[in-house]
């Protein structure tokens, strides 16, 4: 059980109980919320509350006994392994599959089939082992795993201070005029879907540079190379300037079987021999035609 205090500021009063608490803990539905709060596990300044639609008042109390619900259960998958050693496993990740348990993630997840054949470090929150950076669910694409706290605490720092260079391949709606631009918009939780990201002025700094690679009829392939790490930073950026990834049916455009975002590339130092280790998941089908493979490699990206 994890206990939340939380202080209700001037600008969050008046909202209701249930929403301030999705805010805080977006992974979580609103429903799954609301059964918590019903369930007693909620007060406000030392008296339980169960009406999710309480609305709160500045300088109150909030504590939330947050009960852990996700338990990781190994699970047989067939995993397309791009390299594996003691320390770290590369993984193509296929589209549709979610890289660790949350809200609404009843299927099999790829940390529970990594489970089943090797054990995985744990890490600040108990159902991501491992994990050092994610794919959202409907992307595909290589993702690298840390196989030992060591190598978990290098690969974070390596991500932390942006000295991983990933490369995206994306097809966007639209006809994109410029060749090659950054995408300089911050990105933080949208107010009016907790569950969703979008540009807000007082989000974390994200940047995102793109190369059309070939104009289609009413749509453009990209490369992409996010220079930072925020959650569905491609979607909300493509999105921003009027090109929403095709696909993507949660920022604009499900224009297509699935969502058209491929984490193609990535480069990260090894964390035991600090050797630069490249690797590229092969684009998937559904992709147009392209000679991917005369792109080349870039090691690490500009400073930001």
């Amino acid at each position: 059980m994890k206990r939340i205090v939380l202080i209700v500021n001037a600008e969050q009063a008046g909202r209701r109980l249930d929403q301030f608490l999705t805010a805080v803990h977006p992974e979580l539905s609103r429903g799954e919320v609301q059964r918590d709060i019903r369930a007693g596990t909620v007060s406000i300044s030392g008296q339980a509350v169960c009406q999710p639609s309480r609305r709160l008042h500045e300088n109150d109390e909030v504590v939330w006994d947050l009960v852990d619900k996700k338990i990781l259960t190994p699970h047989p998958m067939a995993l397309d392994i791009l390299h594996e050693d003691d320390h770290l496993v590369v993984v193509d990740k296929p589209t549709g599959l979610v890289v660790h348990p949350g809200a609404g993630t009843d299927a099999p997840t790829l940390v529970e089939g990594l489970l089943f054949d090797r054990a995985l470090p744990p890490s600040d929150d108990p159902v991501r082992p491992g994990v050092v950076h994610r794919l959202d669910k409907e992307t595909s694409g290589v993702i690298v795993v840390a196989k030992t706290s060591t190598a978990l605490a290098q690969l974070q720092r390596q991500f932390a201070d942006h000295s991983v260079t990933k490369s995206y391949i994306a097809v966007v709606g639209g006809i994109l005029r410029e060749e090659e631009a950054t995408i300089d918009a911050p990105v933080g939780r949208d107010p009016a879907h907790p569950r969703r990201m979008s540009i807000q002025s007082d989000g974390r700094a994200a940047q995102t540079d793109f190369r059309v690679l070939r104009r289609l009829e009413d749509s453009t392939l990209l490369h992409a190379q996010p220079r930072t790490g925020r959650t569905h930073q491609l979607r909300v950026h493509f999105r921003y300037i009027g090109h929403p990834v095709l696909g993507d049916a949660i920022y604009g455009s499900a224009s297509a079987q699935r969502l058209l975002l491929h984490a193609w590339r990535i480069t990260v130092r090894h964390p035991a021999t600090d050797e630069v280790l490249r690797f590229e998941a092969p684009i998937p089908p559904g992709f147009p035609c392209y000679p991917f493979d005369e792109l080349p490699w870039s090691d690490r990206p500009d400073p930001i």
